[in-house]
């Protein structure tokens, strides 16, 4: 037989999971440019499992898992989902995270939101054209911008300038 204080209790206890919840979820996204990309299906992407988990899904690679980090040519990182470019490998820095960091994206690239998941406020990187999720940029990087754009590797691909070397 259930009495007030357990029925009681079990409000609270499911109005502080609603509120819990709530501050987990991150801010919604808008998509720019003509495709409106939050509406493709799975298979419109054409992305791999971890591609997805990433872009779509506001996953997080295995730190040093990413073969980009010790990419050192000259080039472009492009989105992984729409090959939007992103990043010159001119920004490119070895931030010891294991992570591709990089100081400052290309023009109109990307965009940014706060990010409230693991109960903490951090700066979320986003695909300016799908809305992909890259990673996170923080204020302990590199002058001449002082930022780390912190990014997953797979949701980026790479392409050399061409002859590729430096």
């Amino acid at each position: 037989m259930t009495n007030r204080r357990a029925l009681l209790m079990a409000g609270i206890a499911l109005s502080a999971l609603a509120l819990t919840t709530k501050f987990g979820e991150a801010e919604k996204m808008t998509a720019s440019g003509t495709v409106d990309y939050r509406n493709l299906s799975d298979m419109d992407w054409r992305l791999t499992a971890d591609q997805y988990t990433i872009l779509r899904q506001h996953g997080t690679e295995r730190a040093g898992s990413s073969p980009l980090n010790k990419e050192k040519r000259k080039g472009t990182f492009a989105c992984a989902g729409c090959d939007l470019p992103l990043f010159s490998s001119e920004t490119k820095f070895e931030s010891g995270t294991g992570w591709p960091s990089f100081y400052r994206p290309l023009a109109n690239a990307v965009e940014t939101k706060t990010d409230r998941s693991f109960f903490m406020a951090r700066t979320e990187v986003h695909c300016a054209r799908c809305v992909g999720h890259l990673g996170h940029v923080f204020d302990d990087g590199p002058q001449p911008t002082g930022l780390r754009y912190c990014m997953n590797g797979v949701a980026l691909k790479f392409t050399p300038e061409s002859g590729g070397a430096s």
